[in-house]
């Protein structure tokens, strides 16, 4: 008992999870002191409990890093706007990436209370729960878990005895990694080509069918509950001493490790503990060569990196992003000119084709990998890509798609510029 009241204390996003890896339905959610959190915000003023995830500093958790209570607020509060919008971004298509998957397989309840706070907060009566369509199970889960939430009069016509009305909907992606962009969502949600709009104007005014409407990660919407159940103060001291986020965040390792998997750790956690502890190091025989923090679309790291803080500022100051926080172990056996490759020809295939330097800069990278690859490549090939680098920057682009997926090959071109130089032809 001792065990779980300390892992309920810091671990909310995960100290309900069974031993037998079981869903948690209805029932034991609420044994397990599940739907207090909305039950305690639905008797606040909805300003206050926007003022709660501001004062808390809870960041998003799909990448970005955004404010949520920042976030909340810039929907507009005026009566007058009968309908608003809250989604749900659970497209997590980002490969390396797999923790949202967990919290809606086994906790699927968790992320409908934060869906509720959320909309209660911002004042939504209808919601989306927009995923990825490869995740058949959690589909399932999260039907039963509406249909048990509407039972229990949490969805529906006025919720716990109150005015306060919200509907949900679940719907399935067609497939599309830009739909991780919130305005590429927006579109694909109405039926339309999947292609991110001009801003502005921004989601927080026009956003689903010219509709207010604020888009969260499934990470960020399950730490809510327990921000409202436990207060601010509680939650900014999950995290340790050496770090200005707050909080807990999950994180992991997979790759060439001896037990690859995501866990619940405080923010602050160094890469080399999360890897050496949790994934128990590097399999036999292998050694770390270089690391992603957070999925493919972020800038490699090396060795030296592993004893920085898992959190935005340290990984951003070391040139790449905390992204997922999912972490990519990179092993000596790895052709980093091959995995670039794949990497961009990803990104290549998923673009939208809208710009130019996405739609032609990124295929031609790959072109050129390709012979660099093969060591056919000129000595004015690396020199190519480094312009594209420089080129495809924020800003030059219509959505962060290019330059996220520029990242790779500008950190690769950093660290192991000799394997790209080892492809120019008659190098060797």
């Amino acid at each position: 008992m001792n065990t779980i009241i300390r892992k309920m204390e810091t671990h909310p996003l995960t100290w309900r999870l069974r031993k037998d890896q079981k869903p948690i339905w209805i029932k034991e959610y609420i044994k397990k002191n599940g739907y207090i959190g909305i039950n305690n915000a639905i008797l606040k003023d909805p300003k206050e409990i926007i003022k709660i995830i501001q004062d808390s500093e809870l960041k998003g958790r799909g990448g970005a890093g955004f404010p949520t209570g920042i976030k909340w607020s810039l929907i507009p509060q005026e009566k007058k706007i009968r309908k608003k919008y809250i989604i749900c971004n659970a497209d997590e298509m980002e490969p390396g990436t797999y923790k949202d998957r967990l919290l809606i397989e086994k906790l699927p309840h968790l992320l409908i209370e934060g869906i509720l706070i959320a909309a209660y907060a911002i004042q939504a009566n209808f919601g989306y729960i927009f995923l990825r369509g490869e995740y058949i199970e959690a589909a399932k889960h999260i039907k039963k878990a509406i249909s048990e939430a509407k039972e229990k009069n949490l969805i529906g016509k006025n919720i716990l005895k109150t005015n306060f009305n919200f509907t949900l909907f679940l719907h399935t992606g067609a497939g599309r990694y830009i739909c991780g962009e919130e305005t590429a969502l927006l579109n694909s949600l109405e039926g339309r080509r999947a292609i991110p709009r001009f801003k502005p104007p921004f989601p927080a005014n026009y956003g689903l069918w010219g509709k207010p409407t604020c888009i969260n990660n499934v990470e960020t919407l399950c730490n809510v509950p327990a921000i409202l159940e436990h207060g601010v103060i509680w939650y900014k001291n999950l995290s340790l001493k050496n770090t200005q986020d707050h909080g807990t965040k999950l994180m992991g390792f997979s790759g060439k490790v001896k037990n690859p998997g995501v866990w619940e750790v405080p923010f602050g956690t160094t890469s080399r503990e999360i890897l050496e502890y949790y994934a128990h190091g590097m399999k036999n025989k292998y050694t770390l060569k270089a690391w992603q923090p957070g999925g493919i679309g972020t800038e490699f790291l090396t060795q030296k990196h592993l004893d920085l803080p898992m959190d935005f500022n340290h990984i951003k100051n070391a040139g790449s992003r905390l992204g997922t926080a999912l972490s990519i172990a990179i092993d000596n056996s790895i052709n980093m000119i091959s995995l670039t490759k794949n990497i961009e020809k990803f990104f290549s295939r998923e673009s939208c084709g809208w710009c130019t330097p996405c739609r032609d800069g990124l295929p031609w990278v790959v072109q050129i990998l390709k012979s660099l690859e093969n060591r056919q490549g000129t000595k004015e090939d690396i020199k190519i890509l480094e312009d594209i680098c420089n080129f495809i920057q924020p800003g030059s682009t219509f959505c962060a798609h290019a330059p996220s997926a520029i990242g790779p090959l500008k950190s690769a071109l950093k660290h192991f510029r000799s394997e790209f130089e080892k492809g120019i032809q008659n190098s060797y």
